[in-house]
């Protein structure tokens, strides 16, 4: 989740400062994205350099600066509402790169870090599955909703890596023929090991005997 877009979504509420926004954004996703104080003033710092945000001139010196919509940060808040998130660029996934690159590298147990991975899935699953049947939704939606997502996220990536196991397995010794043949060849030619093909219908030593 954008932090930016959810402190827009969190102002045009009403006015906060950088700490009202931070406790906010990591109270109504349930803890699932904590942010430092200093990322908050960051990101707010950023949507007034837009043009987002302004702050509220209450004349109160020893307050902390509030912060509100400009015409424009509504207008963005509003877009968001109203715009899907896009899934066709989704962020870097550093298991779907560690098995990518695992499969390529040689001397990689992959299977094994297929378990590895699969053992530490499913120990977050069933801590998330115990923290999902704590919580009641008829008081606390929102993080009901967050921990779901992560629970249905944490189940895929079983199936996935199920899948990433079966694929291995098919494919694997494949790979590893196909390899080997490559690195004897190379071997060969780099070591004057092969001998020279005789183009066709050129005699032979033997024929011209």
């Amino acid at each position: 989740m954008s932090i930016r877009q959810g402190f827009l979504a969190l102002l045009s509420e009403q006015p906060m400062h950088g700490y009202q926004l931070r406790q906010e954004f990591e109270r109504r996703t349930g803890g699932a994205w904590p942010l430092n104080i200093g990322q908050a003033y960051t990101t707010l710092s950023r949507l007034q350099r837009d043009g987002l945000v302004e702050p509220v001139v209450d004349g109160a010196e020893d307050s902390p600066e509030q912060f509100r919509l400009t015409g424009a940060g509504i207008a963005q808040a509003k877009v968001w509402w109203s715009t899907a998130v896009g899934r066709e660029r989704p962020g870097r996934d550093e298991l779907a790169i560690k098995l990518a690159l695992a499969v390529t590298v040689p001397g990689v147990d992959v299977a094994a870090v297929v378990r590895r991975q699969r053992d530490e899935t499913l120990r977050a699953l069933r801590t998330l599955t115990r923290q999902k049947r704590d919580l009641d939704p008829a008081t606390d939606l929102a993080h009901s909703l967050v921990l779901e997502s992560q629970v249905f996220a944490a189940e895929a990536e079983v199936r996935w890596l199920d899948h990433v196991e079966a694929s291995v397995a098919a494919y694997g010794p494949a790979r590893t023929r196909t390899a080997g043949t490559a690195d004897t060849e190379t071997a060969g030619t780099a070591g004057g090991n092969t001998r020279p093909s005789t183009p066709t219908g050129a005699p032979t030593k033997e024929m011209t005997r």
